[in-house]
């Protein structure tokens, strides 16, 4: 089975394995995901597909994604859309049924307006990749951003603990050079993960061996590794 699927994180736990070694689980929350646009070669430059699910009230989806999904034939609007490059995970070939173009893949046929069923793209002990938006710090510092160590504790230091100290510009460069690692904002950026395991699959959910990145609701992008 090859595939990929949109999911909500619910929550992170812990158990045993089959071996009795103690891991950590995250539980993903699945809601109708479905294709809402094919993109090939030839119109686009490039082989992907667009696909999408509900994550928010359908009364708070402006008309723009709601005509998105109207034009897919899809029944119900959805609120968050994610593009899956074909070409960089599967290797696929474009079909054409009622004048819908799409692509195989596996044993799977996506096409605008498909149904991305969990158990039809996943099976236990499966390898997956999830990425997602890691959660937002707002502004730290540099020991926490960083893990540096700080400024000693003692010697009329005592305002100087966590400061970052000099960062070494002097005459040559004569300025500071570009990816300093200083104080700024951390969190909220898009972070991949390989090599997490499915334990378990139903229609509404899939839980994985390990943790994903981002808080409690997030949007999770998971697919199927090539050598998974």
């Amino acid at each position: 089975m090859t595939g990929f699927i949109l999911a909500t994180k619910v929550k992170q736990t812990s158990g045993f394995d089959e071996q009795k070694n103690r891991q950590a689980y995250t539980l993903l929350k699945i809601s109708p995901c479905y294709v809402i646009q094919v993109k090939t070669k030839e119109t686009d430059g490039y082989q992907a597909l667009q696909i999408g699910f509900l994550n928010k009230n359908p009364k708070n989806i402006n008309s723009m994604l709601k005509g998105q999904t109207k034009k897919a034939g899809i029944p119900s609007p959805l609120s968050f859309f994610s593009e899956v490059k074909i070409e960089d995970y599967f290797e696929a070939k474009e079909i054409k049924e009622n004048d819908k173009v799409g692509y195989q893949i596996g044993s799977n046929s996506f096409l605008p307006g498909t149904l991305i069923k969990p158990e039809a793209v996943f099976a236990p002990k499966d390898k997956v990749q999830v990425s997602g938006i890691t959660k937002g710090k707002g502004f730290a510092g540099v020991v926490k951003r960083h893990g540096f160590a700080g400024g000693p504790k003692t010697h009329g230091q005592s305002d100087r603990l966590r400061a970052p100290g000099a960062i070494g510009s002097g005459t040559t460069p004569g300025r500071v050079w570009k990816g300093k690692r200083m104080a700024g904002r951390m969190g909220g950026e898009a972070q991949t993960i390989k090599g997490l395991q499915v334990v378990k699959i139903d229609s509404d959910s899939i839980l994985l061996q390990g943790l994903v990145p981002g808080p409690i609701g997030g949007v999770i992008t998971v697919l199927k590794q090539k050598n998974g």
